[in-house]
């Protein structure tokens, strides 16, 4: 997940998660793509007795009792609604975070690609959506021009995943991994690190004389995925922990299969503005402090990414 997107293959025994494990909550995740609101809440009540790191937090934070949160909610296991819940692994992470913090976490609904520039805005307080941390990000680098196209981030980072490609089941066509796209149409999620890998596979595909990966980017995976349903095109990517579910769970495990390994695997962080570092850092020793109690390691386990936890509460860890 690199500007230069060299390509990095994830075996199943590194920072990745079992297709298996994904599913493990399955029964819990099925209608998890429903109608969305525009905010829904999780997290504590908001005050210092609750929270062991509340002094930590800004004193605006403090003030208001909550975290807005911008998230494109329709990312299932990370994030989805159900019956008109926010559930996911960040919803509880975030759940988690409010109850160390002493804050309530707001989840503020949003396309992904909009994302950073509602926290340049001041829209939210923090982007949480199974955001790719990377160099590009934090340093506001557009990845099509190279050139700095506004404000970079920072990140907590909280989880490893990589970028898969999957296919209609039965009807791979030859596509075996990135190399095979050429001249194929892949469906993706606009703003997203399989979207840049798409692009720059195009790029490739064109400089060695081959056809371009013709890439069709949508507001959201559900969407994407409707496409390649509907046999709109050969393929789709998504990062692992999506697509595994997608393939398990779309109409009843026989819509789509994974094909090849993995790609740049990457931590997801939580982005907070560059001056916002008092956030930041209360985030990080939250983090840090669910780690060190054990309630991390549940959230992870029950959202089937255990694969892909990391061991400390590191910030820009990204490459």
């Amino acid at each position: 997940m690199t500007a230069s997107f060299t390509r990095r293959r994830v075996t199943p025994k590194s920072r990745t998660v079992a297709v298996g494990a994904v599913v493990a909550v399955g029964a819990l995740l099925l209608t998890g793509c429903g109608d969305q609101t525009d905010k829904a809440k999780t997290g504590g009540s908001g005050n210092a007795a609750e929270g062991p790191l509340f002094s930590k937090l800004p004193k605006k934070i403090q003030d208001a009792g909550v975290v807005k949160v911008g998230s494109d909610i329709n990312y299932p296991p990370v994030e989805f609604k159900k019956n008109g819940k926010v559930m996911g692994l960040d919803p509880d992470l975030a759940d988690a975070l409010g109850k160390v913090l002493g804050v309530r976490f707001e989840f503020n609904n949003a396309t992904f690609d909009t994302l950073l520039s509602g926290l340049r805005s001041q829209r939210y307080d923090i982007a949480m959506s199974a955001m790719t941390d990377n160099k590009g990000r934090q340093q506001g680098v557009d990845p099509d021009t190279g050139k700095k196209a506004g404000e970079g981030v920072d990140f907590v980072d909280y989880l490893t995943a990589g970028v898969s490609i999957y296919t209609k089941k039965g009807d791979d066509q030859g596509i075996k991994s990135w190399d095979d796209l050429c001249g194929k149409k892949i469906v993706v999620q606009r703003g997203t690190v399989s979207h840049d890998l798409a692009k720059a596979e195009s790029k490739k595909c064109e400089k060695s004389g081959k056809k371009k990966v013709a890439v069709e980017a949508y507001g959201n995976d559900t969407e994407a995925q409707t496409r390649l349903r509907g046999g709109g095109a050969a393929a789709g990517a998504s990062d692992f922990p999506v697509a595994a579910y997608a393939v398990k769970t779309s109409g009843g495990g026989k819509d789509f299969q994974l094909v090849g390994d993995q790609v740049e695997a990457a931590p997801y962080g939580i982005a907070v503005s560059k001056d916002n570092t008092e956030l930041r850092d209360a985030l990080q020793q939250g983090l840090a402090l669910l780690i060190a109690n054990g309630e991390y390691d549940k959230i992870v386990a029950k959202w089937g990414v255990k694969d892909g936890a990391v061991a400390k509460a590191i910030i820009n860890g990204g490459k």
